[in-house]
């Protein structure tokens, strides 16, 4: 496995493979059997001989290198692919790396196939393997920076990812539990172009002082409406349980990287109308093309 190969093969000896950095991350984790707490820091720890600060890449000198948590169908993908096409990064979802090889014949897909069915986390080990492909490639295209979705999901996956870059920040998108449920199953893919959608059509009444929330289903165009299909993994009692691993397994992460200043937590308020202009104003950004639009 390739695991962030533009800061290893930047700054680490010459006669080390990236395979050999990630393979030496994940066993030195695995012996020393790090807690993680509000003190404790990978930046302290040996890699490959040298002080993983050797092996990060100066801010100044990149893209951003964001990362997107939230429940399972809460919207990382949708408002990573935005922030992905304004900023100019890549948008790198785990889940569509699993997606991807269960469709492949490759060696993973049969046992990928059982875990995602059954609404369970994949592997630490799997998922890093696909995710080091993934950037591999991009590496060979020439990209630059990245906003990640689905990754870390564990402490173990954090740690591994803070002994071989830096991440700028984290943003933790936050759903009412019930508007949540609505928009897992009414998800719809496109089986002939792979476009998401949603047929969910949320309208949550404001009572006991909290506020109203309404979402408007993100219907397909015409030549997509009959080909749409629904995930193996987007049925009632399967999205109860990926929402109960998560909160159990994730949540850790959460405070993670709140201890170290980079959590961002930002409850949507509604639709991407509603969010999307709320979210560029936490960020401090602005999105032209969408002001542009709006005034057409």
């Amino acid at each position: 496995m390739a695991v962030f190969n533009r800061c290893l093969r930047a700054r680490a000896l010459a006669a080390v493979t990236p395979t050999t950095a990630l393979n030496y991350v994940i066993q030195t984790l695995s012996a020393s059997c790090l807690t993680i707490n509000s003190g404790s820091d990978l930046k302290s720890a040996s890699v490959l001989g040298q002080n993983p600060l050797h092996l990060k890449r100066e801010l100044s000198s990149r893209n951003v290198q964001w990362v997107f948590l939230g429940c399972p169908g809460v919207g990382k993908g949708t408002y990573a692919s935005r922030l992905s096409n304004l900023l100019g990064v890549p948008h790198i979802a785990t889940g569509d790396l699993v997606r991807d090889e269960l469709s492949s014949s490759g060696p993973l897909a049969s046992q990928l196939k059982d875990i995602v069915n059954q609404g369970k986390l994949v592997s630490d080990e799997i998922i890093i393997n696909l995710l080091s492909k993934r950037l591999e490639a991009g590496e060979a295209k020439g990209e630059s920076g990245f906003i990640l979705d689905g990754f870390p999901r564990t402490i173990r996956q954090a740690e591994i990812l803070g002994g071989v870059t830096d991440i700028d920040l984290v943003i933790n998108l936050k759903l009412r539990q019930e508007a949540l449920l609505a928009k897992c199953l009414g998800r719809r893919i496109c089986s002939e172009c792979g476009g998401n959608y949603n047929v969910a059509t949320i309208d949550i009444k404001g009572e006991n002082g909290n506020p109203g929330m309404y979402m408007a289903p993100l219907l397909p165009p015409p030549q997509c409406a009959s080909k749409l299909t629904t995930r193996a993994d987007d049925i009632l009692e399967v999205v109860k349980e990926r929402l109960r691993i998560y909160n159990e397994m994730t949540q850790p992460v959460e405070e993670f990287y709140r201890c170290r200043g980079k959590l961002l937590e930002f409850d949507l308020p509604g639709g991407i109308p509603e969010s999307w202009p709320k979210l560029l104003q936490a960020l401090n950004l602005e999105d032209h093309e969408d002001k542009r639009s709006a005034a057409a």
